[in-house]
């Protein structure tokens, strides 16, 4: 059933590469003003569907509806105007640009709430290397630096694709209290993530992923455990779409019909 409080709509997606069918008929609705936590294992479409939502790859099929714009055929330049942002996998900051360049990229009548002083307020690391470039950062700034870039848009839906990666627990907890911020500004957050605590620390839906399709969604009070989230992902049969046992994952979880048969080739 549709969620009548949805920003984004997520509908019946299919992105294929070359042979391969990479998203299966993804279908989920992301309500506005929460965290929405897509988990998986590596290989089976998050970042596609991330990618896939911003612009970046073209859906061969299906409907991406936010608020009462269709993104489905608008350019990525487009979707950010409207409102999105992203930050990407693995950080991707402009090396020759300082800190300071980085925040200034988007013009100043654009940016809300967003101020570089604001972003110095929320990362006050970025203040003391507000000079330097970005390939002398810390993996650890360097992922500050990509958050921080992606609000100079005031986005009201912000995409973020493992954002943890490869972070110091104490930097963890700097992303996780950013991202709990950013929700009670009322800014949508749809994250992909691998480390399930942080996950299960910031989120208010998790949407299981395998295969290219999304087969359990966790909402409300019904989310589990991390151990339980763990088992969730793991307890899969191979094939899109498919449901593990009753016993496999908790009670709260929504098993998503599958809406393909196709398998991924590579």
């Amino acid at each position: 059933m549709a969620d009548e409080t949805a920003l984004l709509r997520i509908s019946n997606v299919h992105v294929h590469y070359g042979l391969s069918h990479v998203l299966q008929g993804v279908s989920l609705d992301v309500p506005g003003g929460s965290v929405t936590v897509i988990a998986g294992r590596n290989g089976v479409g998050k970042t596609t569907l991330i990618n896939t939502i911003m612009g970046l790859i073209p859906a061969s099929s299906g409907s991406i509806q936010y608020g009462q714009a269709e993104l489905t055929r608008r350019p990525a330049y487009e979707r950010q105007r409207l409102g999105l942002a992203l930050v990407p996998q693995g950080r991707r900051t402009f090396r020759t640009l300082t800190v300071e360049e980085h925040l200034h990229l988007i013009p100043a009548d654009r940016r809300g709430r967003f101020t570089p002083d604001y972003l110095y307020r929320i990362f006050p690391r970025l203040q003391e290397r507000r000079s330097s470039l970005a390939r002398t950062l810390s993996g650890g700034e360097q992922s500050m630096l990509a958050i921080a870039r992606a609000l100079t848009a005031n986005p009201r839906l912000l995409l973020m694709d493992e954002p943890t990666e490869g972070l110091a627990p104490m930097l963890v907890n700097t992303v996780r209290d950013v991202v709990l911020h950013l929700r009670e500004l009322g800014i949508t957050v749809l994250l992909v993530e691998q480390n399930l605590a942080f996950a299960h620390a910031v989120a208010d839906r998790i949407a299981i992923m395998d295969r290219g399709q999304i087969i359990h969604l966790f909402e409300g009070g019904n989310l589990p455990g991390v151990e339980e989230l763990g088992r969730a992902m793991l307890a899969t049969s191979g094939t899109p779409g498919s449901a593990p046992g009753a016993n496999d994952v908790g009670e709260g979880a929504q098993r998503i019909p599958s809406t393909s048969s196709h398998k991924i080739r590579s």
